[in-house]
């Protein structure tokens, strides 16, 4: 009688062959990752696929090589975040949020801060990559704008996760922080207090979320029959000093800036420490707005009004898109819907009535 060849031999007295990894899979349906997955007790496999694979093992006498083992699992429980954002609250926030969804989870966090200004920055990254066997990556702005960074994680094989303040890939790998949106909220705030002469002080040209701010701030106040000038525009660096370098400069217009609403909560927090050297008093002479809602916004005085982005929630969101794409090898995640968020308005005390 001739041999079942949906039944993989065993290798017994009769020399018959021993089960392989692939013959699980072939009688699974699944793939021979999601079987290497149930071998190493991830939790994101289906119950109903994991019971169907461990059941198979257990009838075909499958046993695992403790060396392949080990392999898969240094490559399947380490996540990495890879940032040059120069913001230290805005890492840390994202690393709590990407922990909050990997607690309990078997799953590793693996750091890696770059500068995309270095020469060696891509050849860096790929090193790291390979170095950690990552099992996925989350890319955070500006790392996640660069297509570049993607091309190299697609030659690896390695999985990832994108935010950004726009859409910059396919639905399955991106979180969208819709940064315009914060923009228009803060340009809102201001006019409705009857500021007219506002100053801006943007982020670096090389992140998006510069544009998206600046963009989404000068939408809202042309729909309300504002305008912002050049002459009131000073590019940042997303940095406390450059808050108090532009600030200071803004400060000097004439007519002077009745607000002043700068891309994130550092630089704000610079322009009170300028406004303060100008003697002046914010919110009575001079209203400020920041972006972010990073601790330093209630933590300075007057506390910060400020346009929220939950950057932990972010971190917690892009951890579990990414974690949960290793549930089922071969599943088609191309038609999943684009995470995304949206920030919204704080109030505080840093922002008043235009001064008649």
């Amino acid at each position: 009688m001739a041999d079942d060849d949906n039944q993989p031999r065993r290798r017994g007295l009769g020399g018959e062959k021993k089960p392989t990894i692939n013959d699980v899979a072939r009688l699974a349906g699944v793939s021979k990752k999601t079987v290497s997955r149930v071998i190493n007790q991830s939790p994101f496999v289906k119950a109903d696929t994991r019971e169907k694979i461990n059941a198979i093992i257990a009838e075909i006498g499958f046993s695992p090589d403790p060396q392949a083992r080990g392999l898969a699992f240094r490559r399947s429980f380490l996540i990495g975040l890879v940032y040059d954002n120069p913001n230290p609250q805005y890492v840390v926030n994202m690393q709590l949020g990407m922990l909050d969804a990997m607690r309990g989870s078997g799953y590793e966090l693996v750091v890696h801060p770059c500068n995309r200004g270095n020469p060696t920055f891509l050849t860096d990254f790929r090193r790291f990559i390979e170095r950690q066997k990552l099992w996925g990556v989350v890319l955070t702005p500006s790392v996640s704008e660069d297509d570049r960074v993607k091309i190299i994680l697609d030659e690896i094989g390695c999985g990832y996760i994108r935010i950004a303040s726009v859409p910059v890939d396919e639905p399955a790998h991106i979180i969208v922080s819709n940064d315009r949106v914060g923009g228009r909220a803060a340009a809102r705030h201001l006019a409705e207090l009857g500021h007219t002469t506002i100053g801006f002080i943007s982020g670096p040209g090389t992140f998006r979320s510069s544009h998206e701010r600046r963009g989404g701030f000068e939408e809202e106040l042309k729909d309300r029959k504002l305008k912002l000038t050049d002459d009131y525009i000073m590019q940042g660096a997303y940095t406390f000093e450059t808050g108090i370098s532009c600030g200071a400069e803004l400060l000097k217009r004439t007519p002077r800036p009745t607000a002043i609403f700068a891309a994130n909560d550092e630089m704000a927090a610079g322009v009170l420490h300028a406004i303060r050297r100008a003697n002046l008093r914010c919110p009575e002479d001079v209203s400020v707005i920041g972006f972010d809602d990073f601790q330093i916004a209630s933590s300075v005085w007057p506390p910060l009004t400020t346009v929220r982005t939950p950057t932990r929630e972010i971190g917690r969101m892009a951890a579990e898109k990414l974690i949960g794409h290793g549930g089922e090898e071969g599943e088609d995640h191309s038609r999943e819907a684009a995470s995304a968020t949206s920030p919204a308005l704080v109030v505080r005390d840093s922002t008043g009535p235009a001064p008649r």
